[in-house]
Order: C-alpha cells, then sequence, then structure tokens
C-alpha cells in the first residue's frame, strides 16, 4: 500500500503466503442519517464496533429518488478523524467551515482529514435534487492516531477519470481510491496506511487483493453476492478476514452472476478510543474539550 509513512510488516515468509480465511460475517444494520436518509451499516454496531483503522461504514442507496425526495447532511462538525464520500451516483455538494466548496459528482471522491476539528455539510446538488434519480454513495471514517488528530484540517477530491482503474482478463474491474492494488496507486495523500478498492465482478469473475500479515482487511458487498473464502457473501455482508496471511481472492457467487464489492484494508493504530457522535478522539477528557470548542465556534463557521 502506497502511504506517506511506512508500514511495519510483521510475519513470517509462510504467513505472508498464506491465503486469509473468513474470520467472521457481520450482516448490516439500517438507521437514519443527517436530514432524514436512508442508510446500511455493517459497523459501528454492537456486533462489530470498529475495523481499525476504519470507524464506520455506511451505503446510502442505491435508490431512486423523485424531484425533491434527495437528502443530504446538513452542517455538522467532526473532530480526529478522516471522512471518505464516495458517490457513485447522483451528485453531491460539500461547503465547509474554511469556505472551501466543491461538488462530487458520480464516481468522485473526496477525502476530508478533519484533524483538529471542521463544520462541514454534504448536500445534493441543486440539479440532482430538482431532477431526482439514481443515488448511491459511500461514507466511511478512518481514525488518526493520536499524534495527528490535531492537525489543521483539508480535504482532497479526485473526479472518476482521476481514480486508478485496472481490469483483470476476464473483465473485472478494481478502481483504487487509496493505496495500491492490481499495479495501480489512489490519488488520495493517507494519514494512515489503507487500501480502500471498489471490484466490479463479471459474472463468475475472480480476483485477488493483497494486505500485509497483520493489517485488518474487510470485503462488503454493495451489489449482488460474492465469495471469500469459501464463504457466501449475499448483499449488504460484511467479511472481516483473518489476519495471518497475505492473499485473498474475491469471485462472484454463482454462474451468471456480477457483484459489486467494497475491500478495506488497514494497519491498526492499536490506540484507546472515546467516540461520540463526530468526533473521535482518545480519552473523555479529549472529547469533552471538542464538544466544547465546537460549542464556541473554534472549529469555524460555515459561511452565511
Amino acid at each position: 500500500m502506497a502511504t506517506p509513512t511506512t508500514a511495519a510488516t510483521t510475519g513470517t515468509a509462510t504467513g505472508a503466503a498464506a491465503t486469509r480465511t473468513v474470520a467472521r460475517v457481520v450482516r448490516p444494520s439500517h438507521t437514519l442519517e443527517g436530514a432524514g436518509f436512508p442508510v446500511r451499516r455493517p459497523f459501528p454496531t454492537g456486533e462489530l464496533p470498529l475495523l481499525d483503522p476504519f470507524l464506520m461504514l455506511d451505503q446510502v442507496g442505491p435508490t431512486e429518488l423523485g424531484p425533491g425526495e434527495a437528502k443530504g447532511a446538513p452542517a455538522h462538525p467532526h473532530r480526529g478523524f478522516e471522512t471518505i464520500e464516495y458517490v457513485l451516483d447522483g451528485a453531491v455538494a460539500n461547503t465547509d467551515s474554511r469556505g472551501d466548496s466543491t461538488v462530487v459528482g458520480a464516481g468522485g471522491v473526496q477525502w476530508l482529514t478533519a484533524g483538529s476539528g471542521i463544520v462541514h455539510e454534504s448536500l445534493p446538488t441543486p440539479e440532482f435534487l430538482a431532477s431526482g434519480g439514481r443515488q448511491h454513495m459511500f461514507q466511511i471514517w478512518v481514525n488518526l492516531p493520536a499524534r495527528l488528530k490535531g492537525l489543521p484540517p483539508f480535504s482532497q477530491t479526485a473526479e472518476a477519470a482521476e481514480l486508478p482503474v485496472a481490469t483483470t482478463p476476464d473483465g473485472t474491474t478494481v478502481t483504487v481510491l487509496a493505496g495500491s492494488s492490481h499495479g495501480v496507486t489512489g490519488p488520495f495523500t493517507t494519514r494512515t496506511p489503507v487500501l480502500v478498492a471498489h471490484a466490479r465482478l463479471t459474472p463468475g469473475g475472480r480476483t485477488e487483493f493483497t494486505a500485509p500479515v497483520g493489517h485488518n482487511a474487510a470485503v462488503y458487498v454493495m451489489e449482488g453476492a460474492a465469495a471469500v473464502g469459501g464463504e457466501t457473501l449475499p448483499d449488504g455482508h460484511l467479511a472481516v478476514l483473518t489476519r495471518d496471511g497475505e492473499r485473498f481472492t474475491v469471485e462472484a457467487a454463482g454462474p451468471g452472476t456480477a457483484a459489486d464489492v467494497l475491500v478495506l484494508a488497514g494497519e491498526p493504530i492499536g490506540e484507546p478510543i472515546a467516540r461520540s457522535g463526530p468526533f473521535v478522539m482518545n480519552t473523555d477528557t479529549e472529547l469533552r474539550q471538542a464538544e466544547e470548542d465546537f460549542a464556541r465556534g473554534l472549529m469555524g463557521r460555515m459561511p452565511i
């Protein structure tokens, strides 16, 4: 995985050559977020509080919306982690308390490092709100280690054409948002060593991923059905993999069946976590300070 820091890799040659198996399969919970849009969430839940360094995975849609039906997330704060907004269908307008404004269209990504604190909103663009259409997107939260939680906030954005795509001989495509896989590297500077990739498996298609021994890894089925390590995963299910090997294969489950999957892998931070809503810190004292700082306007205010 390509990162600005060097990740230590543990394990023997035998471990590195081993194929990961499925440690557990997690069903998603269903809840409402933002202004009331439904999400499918495999974590955090009581069954799986986090997948260190990943804090949350939310899927919005896919669904067909009529004119005026699209909802977003009005102004809200964040501190202590990073958010990844991956828009597959629809269009989202992002504005934050630094005065930055950007639109993420279909296939695009915004990577927001909240760091020391920021207020932002993600709303459907006026055009998408007026017309309606297919909406499908992901929100992924990645933790920051204690030494980086005070970083000045900043954001990175990539359009669909800027995300590298690898194609396997059977026609399966792998879009890499972060890290490296299948000979390509995602465009984002990541503070925590992670791999985030979207594989579109053709009917009967299969492809192999790698992650260093000791890193957490999981496969989420966003559409269709897929098989990992001999386990068949229905739509919306997450397979958490063992950490004792490097390789794992993902394939479409059954002849004539295609599947879209999201692959997450990352180096665990292994630090205490204190979290409440939009704040993720290491101690309760830091959490209370974040809440106080936001109330005092120290994370900035949205443009009028």
